[in-house]
């Protein structure tokens, strides 16, 4: 099973919104308004966080807490951590290949969460157009 694009790409801004959740940059300044001249020249580029996607996808992550634990620690080791496959399955005492099989189990569980959600959206839709 390979990973599943367009969930590995939520994840993945899932993992920059949790990011800078941690760090105060949601919506509040983390410095001076008087150093980000000189700060922002050597500062990279800071890419555009989608916050009600990753506010979506952390739903679906936080969903595989209680029902697939290893799932989520596998996401939150990868995504949120950032230590990689190899340290990951140091930590979890796991192979890597367990790893990688892993985070394509997470992928198809997350995709069946969005698919389960989107079809629940529909009905609702459907049973209250007239």
């Amino acid at each position: 099973m390979a990973r599943i694009d367009w969930v590995k790409h939520r994840l993945d801004n899932w993992a920059e919104w949790k990011d800078r959740e941690s760090r105060g940059g949601l919506g509040f300044a983390t410095q001076s308004v008087l150093l980000s001249e000189v700060v922002d020249r050597y500062r990279e580029v800071q890419l555009p966080v989608d916050e009600v996607d990753a506010e979506l996808t952390n739903q679906a992550v936080e969903s595989l807490r209680g029902s697939r634990p290893q799932l989520y620690q596998t996401l939150q080791l990868i995504y949120i951590e950032g230590i990689g496959i190899k340290m990951t399955a140091r930590c979890m005492a796991r192979a890597e290949s367990t790893i990688k099989a892993s985070l394509d189990q997470a992928d198809a569980a997350l995709a069946n969460w969005f698919s389960d959600r989107a079809k629940a959206a529909d009905e609702r839709k459907r049973v209250f157009t007239p």
